[in-house]
Parts: C-alpha cells; structure tokens; sequence
C-alpha cells in the first residue's frame, strides 16, 4: 500500500485528471456533441500517461533538488527508490506510444513528439532560462490540439490551447520562484534567479492580462456561447485579477505556493468555461 501511494504521488493525480479532461474537452469542442468516444477516451488516455511520464522523469533528474526544495515528495523521502520510478516511466512511455497508435497519425506523432520533448525538458531544456517555461506551457496546452485531433478537427483546439498556453506559462514562473533556494544551491538558470522577482512578476502580470484580453475573442466573434462568457466575466477573470494581487503583495515561498494552487483552480473554472460555451 506504501508503494502504491507513492506511485500515485508521483503521478500527480489532479494533474492528470486536468489533463484527461482537457483532452476530452478538447474533442467535445471539435465534435460540437457531449459525446466521447472510444478514440477521444483513449486518446485521453495516451496523454494522461505521458504527463503521468514527464512528472515522473522530471523528478528523477530533479531528486537533489527537490531534497531541498520538495523534500516531500516520495523520492526524496525514500518512499520510491530511482530504479522503480525509471521502470514506471518507461511502461508509461511505452503504453502511451501504443495506445496512440491505434488512434490516428496525428494523435501518434503529437504522443511521440510529447514524450520526446518531456525527457528533453528534464535532461537539459530546463537549465535554459524562459525556454523551460514556454516549453511546458506548450505541452499543457497541447492537451487541447490533441482532443481535437482525436475527434479530427484539429482547428477546434487551437483557442484552448492559446488559453492554456498563457496560463501555464505564468504558472511555471510562479513554481520557479517557490523554488529559488534549491535551484540556487544545485546551479539552476531560472528566470528568477537570473533576472529577479520583479521582473518574473512583470511577465506573469503582461501574460495574465494578454490571456484576459484574448478571453473575450471567442464570444466577440461567436465561437463560443453566453455561458462561457459569463463565467469568464465573473469568475475567471476577476480570480485572475485576485491571483494578481496575491502575488504581489507577498514573496513567501508560502504565499506562492497559494498563487500556483490557485492557478491551477482557475484552469479548472476555464475549462468549465469551455466545456459549458
């Protein structure tokens, strides 16, 4: 039972169901009909598994930096040794590409693509400063692209992912300020230690207000319906504002590691927002 807690910690399970439904969001949007089907479920599926992959590779490169700044989390603890974590990967790696494959070419390359991208990120691309942000924002969003191209209507994913896109992007600098002190001590280039919190909470601030200006896009131009805009006006955006202001007032590893959760709450109302639109 120890083990497979640690498993599912590893996982990140409310990662990977944020993940699952985007990709299911994803496709509904492409079909227009509250309907799943056994390609979109299974395309879910395949990228739940690399997302569960890359947290996993990540932290098995990340292990002496998380003794600092996550010492939490089961590897550090001990609770899942480095030789059981890199086995999990793998057949997560692998059951990801084969699922994928039964699917359609599309789905296959952006599954092959991701994989190959995630192990990257890990070894090297997040030693380089801003391109690891954009990087993993991209992968986020492309939960989207690749819904829609499960329900083949790859066009439909394009506005979630932009979404996404921009609000993982600021999410990733917020983590990157929570983890000044480690990545210092180990030699990390992040855009914090590089350049500050001033000028990481500028760009947040510059991203956040891009996203809220390109919110209103889809039901200016009829993409998307009074529901979605409604909850974007009410909920969405003015917790956007309020995660805003939380930043800024408080440097605490603490208080960041509030606006990060609260980042990841607000993708949840957006994708209600989407899904009900």
């Amino acid at each position: 039972m120890k083990k497979l807690k640690a498993v599912l910690k590893i996982i990140r399970p409310v990662n990977i169901l944020i993940t699952f439904i985007s990709v299911i969001v994803g496709g509904i949007i492409a079909l227009k009909i509250n309907t799943i089907s056994q390609l979109l479920f299974f395309a879910a599926v395949a990228e739940s598994l690399t997302f569960s992959a890359g947290n996993i590779i990540n932290d098995i490169f990340d292990l002496e930096i998380d003794k600092i700044n996550r010492p939490e989390r089961v590897l550090p603890k001990g609770e899942l040794s480095k030789n059981t974590a890199g086995i999990i990967y793998l057949i997560f790696v692998i059951l990801s590409i084969i699922i994928s494959y039964q699917i359609n070419t599309v789905v296959f390359g952006i599954i092959v693509f991701t994989n190959i991208l995630l192990f990257f990120y890990s070894f090297i691309i997040k030693k380089m400063v801003l391109l690891d942000n954009v990087i993993v924002a991209v992968v986020v969003g492309s939960a989207f692209i690749l819904g829609a191209s499960a329900a083949g209507n790859i066009r439909a994913g394009y506005i979630p992912f932009v979404f996404a896109l921009l609000i993982n992007f600021g999410r990733e600098i917020v983590k990157d300020m929570e983890d000044i002190k480690g990545d210092t001590a180990q030699g990390m280039r992040s855009f914090p230690s590089v350049f500050g919190f001033k000028s990481s909470k500028l760009i947040i601030l510059l991203s956040s207000f891009l996203l809220i200006i390109i919110t209103f896009y889809p039901y200016i131009y009829n993409l998307y319906g009074l529901i979605y805009f409604l909850i974007i006006l009410i909920i969405v955006n003015p917790f956007l504002i309020f995660i805003l202001y939380k930043l800024f007032i408080n440097d605490s590893f603490e208080n960041l590691k509030k606006v990060s959760l609260y980042l990841k709450l607000n993708m949840v109302f957006g994708l209600i927002a989407i899904y009900l639109g």
